[in-house]
């Protein structure tokens, strides 16, 4: 991390609520980025949901310290957060930076109970790059399945901040040198994983993105619809493409729910299990 971006990260942690205990510099891979760290909440009741959240860097950049204000807003509204780092281009391509991930959630999954987390209560969390990766591990059973997991038993949910799920064709060479040939393209993108099958997603998109257009949000959302799945949509009229994460900072949530709807959503898709529905 350069020190204008410690620097940033550290004014972003002054900002986020001080509620939560931080477990850092936990291995959950021996390779090069395979360490996560680990927010829980002041109180930890038995139980409790868990997030493992993904960040964004056009799977390029990106440093899990950056995040501390994500893990600490989480943990303070009473959500274990994992926060991985997972290999970047040029040193990982497609799917590599996906198996990273899926090792993560199957660490997470393995350790939840010694954080006071219940493993059936796992949704998995990204912005942008992060929010595709989240989704991916949703939609296309491959990853999750590489480590012995299965999305539509073991996650409880999906929520894509500001995502790419439909951006073909690819406009710059750093991309198709990160995704592949061109003719193997379209399995890259989540869009075309949908089966209808998958665990519900809750999609969350600026209206004035321009970096991410909210389209890719759109698109996914009504072909999981269209396929019989569950997908909410909600588009924020004047949010960009950064505030979309930054709403998880109190000073940045006045004007809209975009906090509360993640929170919400959580909550509900990490509702305890039945003996009947984990069957």
């Amino acid at each position: 991390m350069s020190p204008a971006t410690a620097i940033a990260a550290a004014f972003l942690t002054l900002l986020a609520p001080s509620h939560y205990r931080l477990i850092g510099h936990q291995t959950y891979a021996v390779q090069d980025r395979g360490q996560a760290d680990v927010y829980l909440p002041r109180e930890v009741h038995a139980g409790a949901p868990m997030v493992v959240f993904f960040y964004g860097g056009s799977w390029d950049s990106g440093d899990r310290a950056f995040y501390r204000f994500v893990g600490a807003s989480l943990a303070s509204s009473g959500i274990v957060t994992v926060i991985p780092d997972y290999r970047l281009y040029p040193q990982a391509r497609y799917p590599q930076f996906l198996q990273d991930n899926a090792l993560a959630v199957r660490w997470a999954r393995e350790h939840a109970q010694e954080w006071g987390a219940d493993p059936s209560r796992m949704v998995l969390m990204g912005h942008s790059a992060g929010a595709y990766n989240a989704v991916m591990l949703g939609l296309d059973s491959r990853w999750l399945a590489e480590v012995g997991l299965d999305a539509n038993r073991d996650i409880a949910g999906v929520v894509g901040l500001a995502g790419p799920y439909d951006f073909l064709p690819l406009e710059t060479d750093e991309l198709n040198a990160i995704f592949g040939p061109i003719e193997g393209q379209p399995a890259t993108q989540p869009i075309n994983h949908v089966d209808g099958h998958g665990p519900p997603l809750l999609l969350l998109h600026g209206g004035v993105d321009t970096v991410v257009l909210p389209r890719n949000s759109t698109r996914l959302a009504e072909a999981v619809t269209a396929a019989g799945g569950n997908a909410k949509l909600i588009i924020y009229p004047r949010l960009g493409h950064s505030e979309q994460l930054g709403v998880l900072l109190p000073q940045r949530r006045g004007g809209t729910n975009a906090f509360g709807d993640m929170i919400a959503f959580i909550r509900q898709a990490a509702t305890p299990r039945r003996v009947d529905q984990a069957a």
